[in-house]
């Protein structure tokens, strides 16, 4: 395909919506093995020669963002942490520029283990701000949930996040039923007092193969009904039509500030109409969707040879195929073999 074209490709679907948010997974390694995430003995990791090296990562992105006008590029795992590199290729990908000349907007979606040793020299690599994931704020029930002791260390890591500029910093939190619904208002006043805006997502089925069902998810409604009981909340939307959480304005009450609270309901109020995500695993396969079961091989063709504009039209035409919805509400729904930590949150 000539360059003239592929430079005004984009990654739309023929649904009409058009990709500009980058997943962009960079291991499927974690330091946590959180109960709605993996099995207790973790999971096969990929082999390192199946992995996207740095080049290779830095080459998608510039694609993504120089050619199909991806402006927002999120790194993810696993635990992208755990990529020694990670400086170097945040540093990359914040020289990039979009067709129309802006600078892509940098993300990190974090289990927060080391973050405090890295907060800064992140931020002056070119990252913008970070999602650091806390599911409680009672150090045994962390521990529970994680399989590992080390909530002070997440806590070390949200502080140096705020105070390298972070911001603003985003604390994620899955309620499940039975395990740590009762730290829904604790985690809220948690991040009111620190300013951050918690987000609740809603467990999805994508941890360990049969461990998930409707009676164990919290969803949107029940959640909101926790916090209610503590807190005033009024509604206000969505910072954008395609943003995944509908947010919710917290009156100040005695002894915290006011703030905002997130939910993002992907299986009770889903949002697929808006979507406009694409999706990159650690092993260069790119996603339509979290719950595809198909993926197209991007990292073959990279290797083989192929030029941007091949892999860019590649990419464009998967994802013009992208379903209309998850379909978790289908008869025949099945999730994907690959759990969220192989596929890049």
């Amino acid at each position: 395909m000539p360059a003239t074209v592929a430079q005004h490709l984009e990654l739309r679907d023929r649904h009409g919506r058009v990709a500009r948010d980058l997943r962009l997974s960079l291991t499927d390694r974690c330091n946590l093995r959180c109960t709605y995430c993996m099995p207790a003995e973790g999971l096969p990791w990929l082999p390192t020669a199946d992995t996207l090296t740095d080049a290779e990562v830095v080459r998608l992105a510039r694609i993504a963002v120089g050619t199909l006008g991806v402006d927002q590029v999120r790194f993810t795992g696993g635990e992208p942490l755990l990529r020694r590199s990670l400086e170097d290729i945040v540093g990359a990908v914040a020289a990039l520029r979009t067709p129309g000349g802006t600078r892509p907007e940098i993300s990190l979606t974090t289990n927060g283990l080391g973050l405090a040793h890295r907060a800064t020299a992140l931020r002056g690599a070119g990252l913008d701000r970070v999602n650091i994931s806390l599911d409680a704020v009672e150090r045994e029930r962390y521990a529970q949930i994680a399989r590992r002791d080390r909530l002070p260390d997440v806590i070390a890591g949200i502080d140096a996040a705020t105070a390298a500029g972070l911001t603003p910093v985003k604390l994620n939190t899955v309620l499940m039923r039975g395990v740590n619904e009762d730290q829904a208002v604790p985690l809220l006043a948690f991040a009111l007092e620190r300013g951050h805006q918690l987000r609740f997502i809603e467990q999805m089925p994508l941890g360990p193969r049969h461990t998930w069902s409707r009676d164990a998810f919290v969803p949107s409604a029940e959640i909101r009904a926790l916090l209610a009981a503590r807190f005033a909340l009024t509604p206000i939307g969505r910072d954008d039509d395609a943003a995944p959480a509908t947010l919710w304005r917290v009156d100040p009450s005695p002894g915290l500030p006011g703030g905002t609270v997130g939910i993002i309901a992907s299986v009770s109020e889903p949002f697929c109409g808006a979507c406009d995500r694409t999706r990159i695993t650690a092993d260069g396969q790119m996603r339509t969707c979290l719950f595809s079961r198909t993926e197209t091989d991007l990292r073959t063709p990279l290797r083989a040879g192929a030029s941007d504009e091949d892999i860019a039209a590649l990419w464009a035409g998967a994802t013009w195929h992208k379903p209309a919805g998850h379909g978790i509400d289908d008869a025949g729904f099945e999730p994907p073999d690959r759990t969220m930590s192989a596929i890049g949150g």
